[in-house]
């Protein structure tokens, strides 16, 4: 479980603010974000402390940040940076898709639980539920992630749209994700259920008595365009919502936090929590622990993504292939920049595919191992269609390596692979190794007009990556481009393309926290000059200068800079007529991602993503999110632009702060043609300045295509997908065409009539095969060309195929027997104790039959019988340093059963606590004086030998430090240091049976005594009485100073009264020697020396000019140390001689 400094300071945290409503999104500790962050962060903690529990190794977050977590996650598993950006952008995809249900099914009952719509909005509940599952067990994150979202959104609205918790229950209603089990006693439609508001407003004890006292279940209406409802039924309520102003006025909802309700809101908040929390956890039963935290984005940053032509003279690529991949495994093996995933996409022609995905290296090596060179003959070959399957199959924001010596064949494709390269981010290298046009040669009559190598320049820039021309012999240099982008938080500072080329300046800012930096420019005949911050400069013709080493290959130069880099502006001059690309990058895990979106109205307004281009003429916001390497507080945002990558215009953007990183840009001028965003700011733990930038390019356009998913497709039927284009220009007709990444078949209408700044709507089907495998998903790309083909967008959307449900009952589990043994308390001793659990398993008569058994919580091992057999035997082993196990069950419908089991041990007997020792200190009587004396306490604690060992210690009554050895120890040594202002001390010990045993001291004070002086000797010399001679004659006092046997010992002497220089021995000697020495024109010294205790012993002497022997006039306290000394050996009136 989640510790609940971690939990409340994350709710605190998601989006802090003055609202208190079940928004989409906004400030508020409330909102459906904040609800779903609290429960999907408190989750991953759990299973990310299961894992490490397993492995045998700590989970100790250094924060609750989501950088923090992923850190302590993932972070000592291997060395290098560790990213969070992966998880950030999860938990967006959720965050987006939970908010637009309240702008795509404003008016559908079901998605909100209004209007008593409890059967309708279970099914899609349950119905999203499978479709997770199933997406998550063939690894299609994203589309499950996209449900989840909308999933969680209806099931945290029951909560707060019905009367649930009106009823007075305070846990989750398990039914709603159980179909299994029947909705009971829920209000009929003849039911009245509430009273009459008659403020119009809301009213508290709106719901009718005889409601409550039943318990009948049931939920307000909502009304946005009819103010109609049953009689007596009570409404949502709200300014949006018109059947509220209709008898019974009012309503019920407890979306906001308001004077009447502020419990039931509390209490839906607290249970639409738990519920959520419920539902992650049934999800991560049916998935594992490993692909749950895969599933939510925890997962080492690098993907190797290859795509590679496998036509008859690709020999020699392809085995440059099989070597990077070879050495990216071996090399990055154990670190954090070993990739969490592999995919491989081969191509040829008129085939291509399929797509290999596999987070084994193993795997990566022999399925690349089985590419060969065949086939082919002329020029073009399905090169899109290849990269299409990668940029769908990979993840978002993916390094995809294209190997090819010719040009594409399918040229149609091109639209459709922009769309996806901006809808996924994701970046796209080519590696040609043909030379102009094609390495080979061409066949008659199949030159391809449309298709050039310039197709690939044109797809590399807009995604951000390098089109690299090399011949087959030179490739191997060229690939080191692989090895360098293969890496865990690689960032980008900086990217410009020009053409034509121009001699030109570019600067970019590089922070203390970025590793690894590299520039990549891409031109030819061109010369450029980098220089750092102190000046130092270096040409592209120095291989090894003083910045860096620049390699050279094909088209490419590489710039790698020295380990010592210069934090700071740097700049690097580019020359040349021809065009060119310049790119900067490094590790960091400061780092942003980013969303074009839009506003939405309705009773819950918020924002919505946008799928294509954003629209033009209008102002374009961004919602960012910002990481740094302690999280949000750690670094600070001054401006976020958008850049055009080709011109030098840069549109700064407003930001509004959204709360934990997040936040609202709005630029009102978007620039012309293509662009990127830049993002500047400050890291605070550095406090350097650092520059970051996106690489996927971006434009808008006057056509918008909007299409809603609202439900999975079934194998064998045809899907119907409604969609609508407007438009802000010219009306006319407007050409349609549509693409899926598995080439399902699909009916799509040519074109549609758009009047001039109106809107159209169309639909298009998609048939499904009926052997497709549940949990596929399929990649839409819808596009919109207005006429003439002045101006385009498109649309991408996530399709799941889900075979339906007609299994909903979980596993069930009986726990036979427990081994008789009692486990020994002494933690120290329970390795060599074991205990089993043996458990019966069964998926019931009509059940689809047990898929697979796991354990978790438990560390131990596991074995079963046949989990084909009608009841399955399970028995778990494990030694008594662990003593719970919960058994998980998963059938093939994807219905998860737990079994959970803990054994105990009997301990009665409280921790022993003794004290050791107390230091040797005593503290001053003068309470003015106690904060510069200390005391220390030593106490040893233990639980006895049949304890069940120390849980915790802390202290009671005491203002001071407490340090402790290892609570796993037999015995715990404690200290506890503090300052003579706190006397007393309680340590509290607690074990693991929650016995608990205290240690009360308390030190006294018992040095009331000042320091003792005694006046050793007196140099003889004769002061003069002029004066004026004064400086020339010097005189020296000796004395010896002591604090007594029982004194807590001198802790400082000075000088009062006295022009002159005063030297003594070490001050922790019993005795200390004091020698003064002055000239004649400072005649009175006075020593004072203030032991530990804080006493104040004094010793005055003064001498007189010309008048024989010196004289001494003695303080009233060095009169009684005098009398009083036993340290003297003369007497007074030898002093007085």
């Amino acid at each position: 479980m989640m510790s609940p400094v971690l939990g409340v300071s994350f709710l605190a945290l998601v989006l802090s603010g003055g609202a208190w409503a079940f928004a989409p999104i906004g400030g508020g500790a409330s909102t459906h974000v904040s609800i779903t962050g609290t429960a999907v962060l408190q989750k991953v903690t759990e299973v990310c402390r299961a894992i490490a529990e397993t492995e045998g190794r700590d989970f100790t977050p250094t924060g609750n940040s989501a950088e923090e977590l992923v850190q302590a996650c993932l972070g000592p598993k291997a060395t290098g940076e560790v990213s969070a950006a992966k998880f950030k952008s999860a938990l967006n995809e959720i965050y987006i898709q939970n908010g637009q249900v309240d702008r795509d099914f404003v008016n559908s009952p079901a998605h909100h639980f209004n209007s008593e719509a409890f059967a309708l909005g279970r099914r899609l509940i349950t119905d999203g539920v499978a479709s997770i599952k199933a997406n998550v067990q063939r690894e299609n994150f994203q589309a499950a992630r996209e449900t989840l979202g909308r999933v969680l959104h209806t099931l945290q609205d029951f909560y707060s749209h019905s009367n649930w918790v009106d009823l007075g229950y305070t846990e989750p209603y398990a039914n709603l994700i159980r179909p299994d089990l029947p909705l009971e006693n829920l209000a009929d439609v003849s039911t009245p259920t509430c009273s009459d508001c008659v403020s119009g407003g809301f009213c508290s004890n709106s719901i009718l008595p005889n409601i409550l006292n039943e318990k009948k279940l049931t939920s307000g209406y909502m009304g946005i365009f009819s103010a109609a409802k049953p009689e007596g039924k009570c409404s949502h309520g709200g300014a949006a919502d018109l059947t509220s102003s209709e008898v019974p006025r009012g309503g019920i909802s407890k979306d906001e936090r308001r004077s009447d309700n502020v419990a039931l809101h509390t209490a839906a908040v607290t249970v639409a929590t738990t519920a959520t929390l419920r539902l992650l956890d049934d999800i991560r039963g049916a998935a594992g622990d490993n692909n749950y935290l895969r599933f939510m984005g925890i997962a080492r940053s690098a993907v190797v993504a290859f795509v590679i032509d496998t036509t008859g003279s690709m020999k020699d690529d392809i085995l440059e292939a099989k070597r990077v991949v070879n050495e990216i495994i071996d090399s990055k093996k154990g670190t954090q920049d070993e990739p969490s995933q592999y995919i491989l996409v081969p191509f040829n022609d008129p085939k291509f595919g399929p797509l290999i995905r596999t987070t084994n290296p193993d795997v990566m090596k022999t399925e690349i191992a089985k590419l060969k060179a065949d086939g082919g003959g002329d020029l073009p070959e399905m090169c899109l269609s290849g990269l299409q399957l990668a940029l769908t199959g990979a993840p978002a924001s993916s390094h995809i390596y294209v190997f090819t010596d010719a040009v594409a064949k399918d040229i149609a494709l091109r639209d459709t692979i922009l769309a996806l390269i901006r809808s996924t981010k994701s970046t796209v290298s080519f590696f040609m190794t043909g030379a102009g046009a094609g390495a080979r040669r061409r066949r008659s009559g199949v030159e391809s007009r449309a298709a050039t190598f310039e197709t690939y320049k044109d797809l590399a820039l807009a995604s951000g990556g390098q089109a690299i021309g090399v011949t087959k012999e030179n490739l191997p240099q060229a690939t080191d481009v692989i090895i360098d982008s293969s890496t865990s938080a690689l960032v980008t500072v900086l990217q410009r393309a020009r053409n034509p080329g121009k001699a030109e300046t570019f600067s970019f800012l590089l922070d203390e926290s970025l590793n690894n930096i590299t520039i990549y420019i891409t031109g030819k005949s061109l010369t450029f000059t980098l220089k750092n911050p102190a000046g130092v400069t270096q040409k592209q013709n120095e291989v090894n200068g003083e910045l860096g080493t620049v390699q050279t290959v094909g088209n490419l130069f590489r710039v790698r800079l020295a380990s010592n880099k210069q934090t700071g502006l740097w700049e690097i001059s580019m020359n040349s007529n021809q065009p060119y690309t310049l790119k900067v990058t490094g590790q960091s895990t400061i780092a942003f991602i980013y969303d074009f979106v839009e506003t939405f109205d309705g009773p819950h307004p918020g924002y919505a993503l946008i799928s294509g281009r954003p629209q033009a003429g209008m102002p374009a916001m961004l919602l960012v999110s910002v990481l740094g390497r302690k999280g949000p507080a750690s670094v600070k945002v001054a401006n976020v632009a958008l850049v055009t990558v080709s011109g030098s215009e840069v549109v700064s953007g407003a930001l509004e702060d959204m709360g934990n990183g997040e936040i609202l840009v709005t630029v009102t001028n978007v620039p012309a043609g293509e662009f990127v965003v830049l993002l500047n700011g400050t890291d605070v733990v550095s406090s350097t300045v650092f520059q970051r930038q996106s690489t996927t390019q971006m434009s808008v356009s006057k056509v918008t295509i909007k299409a809603v998913v609202d439900r999975s497709m079934e194998p064998g039927k045809t899907f119907t997908l409604p969609f609508t284009v407007m438009t802000d220009a010219t009306g006319g007709s407007y050409t349609i065409s549509a693409r899926n990444d598995r080439d399902f078949k699909m009916n799509v209408p040519g074109s549609i009539d758009v009047t001039t700044g109106g809107n159209a709507t169309g639909e298009l089907t998609i048939t499904v095969p009926a052997n497709t495998p549940s949990g596929t998903d399929v990649t839409l790309t819808i596009e919109a060309v207005a006429p003439g083909a002045s101006d385009s967008n498109y649309a991408v959307l996530r399709l799941s195929v889900v075979t339906k449900v007609t299994d909903f009952t979980p596993p069930q589990c009986e726990v036979v027997s427990v081994s008789s043994v009692d486990c020994p308390a002494d933690p120290a001793a329970c390795s060599s104790a074991f205990w089993q659990l043996s458990a019966n398993m069964t998926d019931g008569v009509n059940g689809t039959g047990i898929a697979s058994l796991t354990h978790r919580q438990g560390v131990g091992s596991l074995t079963h019988t046949d989990l084909k057999q009608m009841v399955v035997a399970a028995a778990f082993n494990a030694s008594c340093c662990s003593l719970t196990v919960e058994l998980v069950a998963l059938d093939k419908a994807m219905n998860v059963g737990t079994c959970l089991y803990t054994t105990k041990v009997t301990d009665v007997t409280p921790p022993q606590c003794e004290v050791v020792s107390v230091s040797s200190v005593d503290c001053p009587a003068d309470p003015a004086a106690c904060n510069s004396a200390f005391w220390q306490l030593s106490a040893n604690l233990t639980d006895g030998v049949n304890g069940t060992g120390i849980a915790s210690l802390t202290h009671l009554q005491g203002v001071g430090s407490l340090t402790h050895t290892d609570l796993k120890q037999m015995v715990v040594a404690a200290a506890f240091n503090a300052s003579c202002c706190s006397l007393t001390v309680e340590l509290v010990a607690v074990d693991k049976a929650m016995n608990v045993g205290t240690c009360l001291y308390t030190t006294k004070v018992t040095d009331f005594t000042p320091p003792q002086c005694e006046v050793v000797s007196v140099s003889v010399v004769d002061c003069p009485a002029d004066p004026a001679a004064c400086s020339s004659a010097f005189w020296q006092l000796s004395a010896n100073l002591t604090d007594g046997v029982n004194g807590t010992g001198i802790a400082s002497l000075t000088h009062l009264q006295g022009v002159g220089s005063l030297t003594h021995t070490d001050l922790k000697q019993t005795v200390v020697a004091a020698a003064f020495n002055a000239s004649c024109c400072s005649l009175t010294v006075e020593l004072e020396a203030v032991d530990k205790a804080m006493n104040v012993g004094t010793c005055r002497f003064s001498i007189v000019r010309n008048a024989g022997p010196p004289s001494m006039a003695l303080s009233l306290p060095l009169l009684v140390c005098l009398l009083v000394s036993a340290f003297f050996t003369t007497s007074l009136r030898d002093l007085l001689i």
